[in-house]
């Protein structure tokens, strides 16, 4: 029945994005419905193909997914916006974490069948004043280090939140959000992992110093007691800093740091303090991008270490997501990255990267990782070939991970 309904879903979405008698000049385009006032469709569709190979195990997905809504939109700066999500699994001989589906023996792919209601806020935004949204609402604050979507799961990660800012003070920015819910990328089959409740404020105050921006930052996490999380309550204050220096002609470097300590908070029955240390720097030679890049996520050696459970954790510590928890003696993330645009088929954007894993304490290897990827359209439709392939010492196992993404939307 369920897949039913997902099959329904999908085809009333595509039905909808497809049939030109919707009113729409262009797929996308805002239909105004009374002076001042219009009404913009979303929809986004992504076909997502994921092959993982571990000693032990093994994994394919093919999954669909699908995102539908509207957003009525004044010209005063006030919105409302709807949006559904449902993802079908086409091919399912994967784990998805959920238990009961009856194909734990695979590697994870964290990719569950679900359908749910992302997003539907209420929006008012003012340019050069700021903006409030209240309702269930995308969260990407940042490098999404601490807080995001997840938007590399085909289930993006939403907030039941209060969110705000200030830019009227130039050149100082001012955020603040206090969220009550975090919805996970396990969905609507994920009993007691479905959502994690609690009381969530998250507050920055940042000035754009010309090539210099600075930010600080305070993380406040009071999951409520009796979830699998209830013990991960943690108080974080920060500070970061990124910059763009021109040196000479045409040649720039881009530099970025953050320093942030972590503390238990409120019911957390631990008591610790832990460090978190990043930087980066990067610039470009010849058309290449080239970054070179470190992070630490600290540990007091009592198994409490730096977590950031509300992160997009898949664009940190390597794509095969061997690090999505922080190991108990901490870890440490050398790396080096590059990049580069060719001019085929109307852009072709190709990365690599390694990384070097160690422990924060106690000096323990965790291996290596490299990491591959080509990012280009075909017309309308986005295409993504990714590569992760991990290589364990004396932590995890050795992991290799493949991915082919089409997309689209408007």
């Amino acid at each position: 029945m369920k897949k039913i309904k997902l099959v329904a879903y999908l085809s009333l979405s595509a039905a909808i994005a497809a049939t030109p008698s919707f009113a729409f000049a262009a797929p996308g385009d805002p239909v105004v419905v009374a002076e001042g006032l219009t009404l913009d469709p979303i929809f986004d569709a992504r076909l997502a193909y994921e092959h993982v190979d571990q000693p032990a195990t093994d994994a394919d997905s093919l999954t669909l997914r699908t995102r539908a809504g509207i957003e009525l939109a004044s010209d005063f700066g006030l919105s409302f916006l709807v949006e559904t999500e449902a993802t079908l699994g086409i091919i399912n001989d994967y784990n998805d974490t959920n238990i009961g589906n009856g194909v734990e023996a695979f590697s994870v792919v964290a990719d569950p069948e679900n359908i749910e209601l992302n997003r539907i806020q209420l929006k008012f935004s003012k340019k050069d004043m700021g903006s409030l949204t209240v309702g269930r609402q995308r969260l990407n604050i940042d490098d999404q280090r601490f807080v995001g979507s997840v938007g590399w799961r085909q289930n993006e990660q939403t907030f039941d939140a209060v969110s705000g800012s200030v830019t009227a003070l130039k050149p100082l920015t001012l955020e603040a959000t206090y969220a009550i819910s975090q919805r996970t990328i396990f969905g609507a089959d994920a009993g007691t992992r479905e959502a994690f409740d609690g009381n969530f404020i998250f507050l920055g105050a940042g000035a754009n110093l010309g090539p210099l921006n600075l930010k600080g930052f305070a993380y406040l996490l009071d999951f409520d007691a009796g979830q699998p999380v209830s013990l991960s309550s943690s108080a974080t204050y920060g500070l970061r800093a990124t910059a763009k220096l021109p040196i000479v002609e045409d040649f720039t470097l881009d530099l970025a740091g953050s320093y942030a300590v972590q503390e238990d908070y409120k019911a957390n029955p631990n008591n610790y303090s832990v460090d978190y240390v990043a930087g980066s720097i990067g610039t470009a030679v010849a058309g290449f991008g080239l970054t070179l890049g470190y992070e630490s996520l600290g540990s007091d050696g009592l198994g409490n270490r730096f977590q950031t459970p509300l992160a997009t954790l898949h664009k940190f510590n390597g794509w095969a997501d061997v690090f999505l928890s922080t190991p108990p003696a901490g870890l440490e993330d050398k790396y080096v990255s590059i990049a580069k645009k060719f001019d085929l088929l109307g852009g072709i954007t190709a990365s690599a990267a390694y990384h070097d894993f160690s422990s924060d304490i106690g000096s323990i290897d965790y291996g290596t990782e490299f990491d591959a990827a080509l990012n280009f359209k075909i017309n309308v439709i986005s295409v993504g070939l990714k590569y992760a392939n991990y290589n364990a010492d004396s932590y995890a196992v050795d992991t290799e991970k493949f991915w082919l993404r089409l997309g689209y939307s408007f």
